[in-house]
Formats: C-alpha cells, structure tokens, sequence
C-alpha cells in the first residue's frame, strides 16, 4: 500500500544531508579517500531507486491515484490503520536493510581504501 514512503522519506533526509555535508567538505581531497558525501550519495540511490520502483508497483496495481488522497488506502479508515501498520512494519524494515546494507558497503570500502594507502606507504619505504 505505502511501505515506499519509510524508505522514500529517508532518501529525503539523507539527500539533505548529502548536500550539507558536501558543502561542508568543500574541494579538500584527502589522499584518495571517498569523501563521506560520495559515500552518501550511494545510500541515496539505493533508496531512491527501491523507493521508486516500490512506486511505480504500487501505481501499476491502482493503489496511487493521481488524485486526493493519492493512497487508495487513506479512502477508508480500516484501511488507512493497515496501511500505517504496513508502513511502520514494512517500511521500517526496508528502510533500515538498505542502510545497513549500505553501511557494510562503506566497511569495506573503508578497508579497501586504507589496505591500498597501506600498501603504497610500504612500496614508498622500499624504494
């Protein structure tokens, strides 16, 4: 019904984020490392992306209407306390697996990257 709007909401918060943090960092690199605004910029695809196609489903199957109150579910208050819980159960699950895969992904990008200056460090010392 609505479990898109739990993750789309978050790709709204952290898009923000995003963007102060990028404004934050400015031009300074730092040794080849990803900036932690690129790094959010991962988690805002990823949950732009799941939050659009979860969309677009429930578009194709009549549950968004192009008119008030856009969710067919909020016609009828049955409804409406169904797709609340959907949205706190569902949602909610989606929402924090995207950004606990996300997390992971920066683990290992954080490892990779520091394994790589570990090695040029050792290659400088040998020469």
């Amino acid at each position: 019904m609505a479990c898109f709007v739990v993750p789309a909401t978050e790709a709204i918060v952290t898009t923000v984020v995003q963007k102060v943090v990028k404004k934050k960092e400015g031009d300074s690199a730092s040794d080849n490392k990803l900036r932690f605004s690129e790094k959010l910029k991962w988690l805002n695809g990823m949950l732009w992306g799941g939050s659009g196609l979860l969309a677009f489903e429930h578009l194709w199957h009549g549950e968004i209407t192009p008119f008030f109150p856009f969710l067919t579910a909020a016609n009828d208050p049955a409804d409406t306390a169904e797709m609340l819980h959907e949205m706190a159960t569902s949602g909610s699950a989606m929402a924090i697996l995207v950004t606990v895969v996300w997390a992971g992904v920066v683990i290992v990008s954080n490892k990779i990257t520091a394994s790589g200056h570990e090695n040029k460090k050792k290659a400088g010392a040998t020469t």
